[in-house]
């Protein structure tokens, strides 16, 4: 899957459990498993937003793009540009 979804990272980093985070956010804690295990096929804009306002944080900070399996360093350049 080329977009890989960091929440668990971010839950560790804010050391907060899914459950808080789903209370938070507004969500059930198996949707919100669905989408940190990568099995979501879409994110509302607004659920994007609630989760980046509880766990304070960036949209690119849940979110990455993945080329051919393979993860760039953040800091990298874009190898397209």
């Amino acid at each position: 899957m080329p977009i890989v979804v960091d929440i668990d990272v971010m839950l560790a980093r804010r050391k907060m459990s899914v459950g808080e985070l789903a209370e938070r956010v507004g969500i059930t804690p198996a949707n919100l498993a669905v989408l940190k295990n990568g099995r979501a096929k879409a994110v509302r804009f607004t659920t994007l937003e609630a989760l980046c306002h509880a766990l304070d944080c960036q949209p690119g900070d849940l979110l990455r793009h993945e080329r051919d399996g393979v993860t760039p360093p953040r800091d990298a350049p874009d190898p397209t540009a």
